[in-house]
This record gives C-alpha cells, sequence and structure tokens, in this order.
C-alpha cells in the first residue's frame, strides 16, 4: 500500500521553518524538527526527504514567501528614491518588531555558508543577487528620471545598500538599539540622495 499523507504539508513546511530560522540548519535536530512540525520521523523523511532536503525547501518557501514579495511590492511603487527608504524603514520596522530576534532567515544562512551545500549557497547567492539588483535598477532609474545624482556608480551603491541591510538585519539580533538601526537606515538614504 502506497504511503499516504496525513498531515498538511504547507503547515508543516512553515513550522520547519520557524525552527531552522530561530535555530540555523547545523543547530536544528531532528527530534526538534519532529516535535514542531507534530509529524513523526517517518513522515518527515517520506515527504520532505530528510534534514537536508526540508531545509531548502523552507528558504525557498521563506525567500518566495517574503524576500521576493517585498521587492515585488517596492518596484510596484514606480518611485525608485521612495522603493529603496521604504525597504530601509521596513527592515527596520521588522528588526525592531522581532522580539525574538531571530533576524533574516536568508542573511542567517549567509552566517552558516561553511555548513551548506552548494544548492543552499546557490539559493542564498542568488537572494542576495536579486536585492542587489533591486537596488541597482532603482538606482538607474531613479538616475534616468533625474531623481537620483547621475555621478553616483549604480554597482557599487547597490553593494553598499546590501551591506547596510545586512548590517542592519544582523545588528538587530544583538545589543543595537531602534535609534542606532534608523541611523544606518538613513546612511543608505544618503548614498541616493
Amino acid at each position: 500500500m502506497p504511503w499516504e499523507k496525513s498531515f498538511d504539508e504547507e503547515l508543516a513546511l512553515e513550522k520547519a521553518m520557524e525552527v531552522f530560522w530561530s535555530r540555523g540548519f547545523d543547530s536544528a535536530s531532528i527530534a526538534e524538527l519532529i516535535a514542531q512540525t507534530g509529524i513523526n520521523r517517518g513522515s518527515l523523511y517520506n515527504a520532505f526527504g530528510g534534514k537536508q532536503p526540508l531545509f531548502v525547501r523552507t528558504l525557498l518557501k521563506y525567500d518566495r514567501e517574503r524576500r521576493k514579495t517585498l521587492l515585488a511590492e517596492l518596484e510596484a511603487l514606480d518611485d525608485p528614491r521612495r522603493a529603496i527608504c521604504e525597504f530601509f524603514d521596513k527592515i527596520v520596522s521588522s528588526t525592531v518588531a522581532d522580539t525574538d530576534r531571530k533576524g533574516c532567515f536568508l542573511f542567517n544562512t549567509v552566517s552558516e555558508s561553511g555548513v551548506h551545500d552548494a544548492e543552499v549557497n546557490e539559493i542564498v547567492a542568488n537572494g542576495l543577487r536579486e536585492l542587489e539588483g533591486f537596488f541597482r535598477r532603482s538606482i538607474e532609474v531613479g538616475q534616468a528620471r533625474g531623481d537620483i545624482r547621475k555621478d553616483i556608480d549604480p554597482a557599487p551603491r547597490a553593494s553598499a545598500l546590501l551591506a547596510l541591510a545586512l548590517a542592519i538585519r544582523v545588528l538587530g539580533r544583538g545589543p543595537y538599539a531602534e535609534t542606532a538601526l534608523r541611523a544606518i537606515a538613513d546612511e543608505a538614504s544618503n548614498l541616493i540622495a
């Protein structure tokens, strides 16, 4: 008789994502994943193939539902300066609201890159490239419209904005207060002034 799922796969992925997001891949145990998802070991392996494939699925879910959705909303504003400023306002607000200090799942995975395989590292690299691409495109469109200075080189400025975003999310997991995080976000705004 073929194996039949008796659980909500999306809900299980959501719960597993929370474990990986707060604990990281290395620190998350199979026992903890089983306890959080409410599915047994056999079902976890049958449905997801094990810890590594489950991690990949949760990282892709996070990337699709959080990062890609946010960037699509911001690009729809059709105001590049405002989109960049809102991006930083949103990450400061979400960092401050993050009382568990989980940070950003994608950015957290960057710090664990040594424990991941090529597939996970490529997912992370692609997410970072797309974020940097959002900043670059926004600068280029802003320059074409005369809203951003023409003497700004879009590629290195986009890299600097990516670094500031990473700094906010990483430093926000530690002792940095909202005022310090907002000061970093203000620097991002100054980079495109």
